[in-house]
């Protein structure tokens, strides 16, 4: 990902950039800019040509004179609003990975899956235009939506990211040689099946951290790790963000509140051949067919994307893609 094709969150708004807006209300609204373009509602017209050429952080009036506050979205409002298939990695889980991962710049990180590409637009902000991102996804419409994501946003699609449609777990091997790999994040139904490969994959040191929506996936992929041998004892840990409204002396929190969206457990690889100190433990429990059952997403209550629409998602995020790459560059070739 070089800088020069890298878009610059700065400067006067040009064609093909995202814009929100946020109206007289305080309602929000995302567009991507067209020379000779109109953002309708059903209070007045706002041109697109009212917006291009002029700074950042402005105030643009529509025909029938209400005000709008025109802002380049930030990564973690883009990710809110893009096309998606799959749920995304929320920004607040986002960041925790990049501490938790202590992703750096020029770092060699393996993602899997890729999903809609959100935790992919963190960890390519974190590993800079010297480092590594090699994410696998087991859907074909699911990397398109993310190449799209990632495309829109950036202005180009990196040069140093590289999405591989399989299974982690057979296809490693062929992209990253062994103790290569600085980094590794899954974000999988099942990422117990992905531990050995993991465990090669890793440099010694390394980190791999495993996002999980429920307890009984956090119970089965720690004692997994610590079933391999090859992983310091697993450490786990949720985030919540609670708001506050705060108004002159009216300072309370928020009604609402970004809870429980999943569990990061992660752990470092050890040396070959060491072996972990034992910890004397009261309870190691064996899981049945039934207990894993009751981990599919149809039993957790999720929603899964169905054929039709995540290719419209793929769609929504290759137009998105199309408009904001630079007219001297090809748009994102389609899986």
């Amino acid at each position: 990902m070089s800088e020069k094709s890298e878009r610059r969150p700065s400067g006067p708004f040009k064609p093909g950039d995202r814009v929100q807006l946020t109206g007289p209300r305080g309602r929000l609204n995302t567009i991507t800019l067209e020379a000779g373009g109109e953002f309708h509602t059903h209070r007045g017209i706002l041109p697109h040509d009212s917006i291009i050429g002029i700074p950042d952080g402005s105030v643009v009036v529509s025909t029938v004179g209400d005000e709008y506050l025109a802002l380049r979205p930030l990564l973690s409002d883009f990710v809110m609003s893009m096309p998606r298939g799959a749920a995304i990695v929320y920004p607040k889980d986002a960041a925790q990975i990049l501490l938790v991962g202590d992703i750096f710049p020029g770092a060699t990180v393996v993602e899997a899956g890729v999903g809609s590409g959100a935790l992919a637009l963190s960890l390519l902000r974190a590993i800079g235009p010297h480092g590594t991102l090699v994410s696998f996804e087991r859907r074909e419409e699911f990397a398109r939506i993310a190449r799209g994501n990632v495309t829109s946003f950036l202005g180009t699609e990196p040069s140093n990211w590289t999405v591989t449609v399989g299974d982690l777990s057979e296809k490693l091997g062929s992209e990253c040689m062994p103790a290569t790999v600085d980094r590794m994040v899954l974000d999988m139904l099942a990422p117990w099946e992905c531990l050995d490969a993991a465990s090669i994959a890793l440099v010694p040191g390394g980190v791999l951290v495993c996002y999980v929506a429920t307890a009984t996936q956090l119970s089965r992929v720690a004692e997994a790790i610590r079933g391999t041998g090859s992983f310091t004892e697993p450490e786990s840990s949720e985030t919540l963000i609670r708001g506050w409204h705060v108004e002159g002396l009216a300072v309370r929190p928020d009604h609402r509140m970004v809870a429980h969206t999943g569990f990061l457990i992660s752990a470092r690889r050890l040396a070959p051949d060491t072996v972990l100190p034992q910890v004397k433990r009261k309870v190691k429990p064996d899981y049945t067919d039934d207990d894993i059952e009751a981990w599919t997403p149809g039993a957790l209550g999720q929603r899964q994307a169905s054929d039709k629409r995540a290719r419209k998602a793929a769609r929504q995020a290759e137009s998105a893609a199309r408009r904001a790459a630079p007219e001297d560059e090809p748009p994102p070739a389609s899986a």
